[in-house]
């Protein structure tokens, strides 16, 4: 539990990179809400700032090299500058979509995205891509 180091995260960026779904698929374990972004921060002090990332991008599809799309949801906007500049360090596009409420949006997307491998795509070699005309 992130609440366990205490002091030793204040002042820093945590990225939350999980997808907190069920064991059979059904839903995020998460209160209703909130996300497991959301949660993460309340363990954690007033110094510590979270950022989800990556939790949409596959190990399968980020060993290949190509565009990829990284969306970064926070509260802190010198946080998410610094994640995303740690994507664009790996060749990521980052793409703020907003406040970190908005992690509950991501996670949805990553048992979407889970679902769509499992059942649809058949492979885990699957990314979402954003056109921006």
């Amino acid at each position: 539990m992130v609440a366990d180091f205490g002091a030793a995260l204040d002042g820093k960026v945590i990225i939350d990179i999980a997808n907190p779904v069920a064991p059979d698929l059904s839903g995020l374990v998460t209160p209703s809400g909130s996300s497991g972004a959301q949660e993460t921060a309340k363990g954690l002090p007033a110094g510590a700032h979270v950022v989800k990332a990556f939790n949409t991008l596959f190990g399968p599809v980020l060993a290949k090299d190509g565009p990829l799309d990284a969306f970064i949801a926070g509260d802190d906007g010198e946080a998410k500058a610094r994640v995303a500049t740690f994507l664009g360090s790996l060749g990521l596009r980052p793409l703020d979509i907003g406040a970190l409420h908005m992690a509950q949006t991501l996670e949805s997307l990553g048992l979407l995205m889970i679902g769509l491998a499992k059942n649809g795509a058949g492979t885990f070699d699957i990314a979402m891509h954003v056109d921006i005309g």
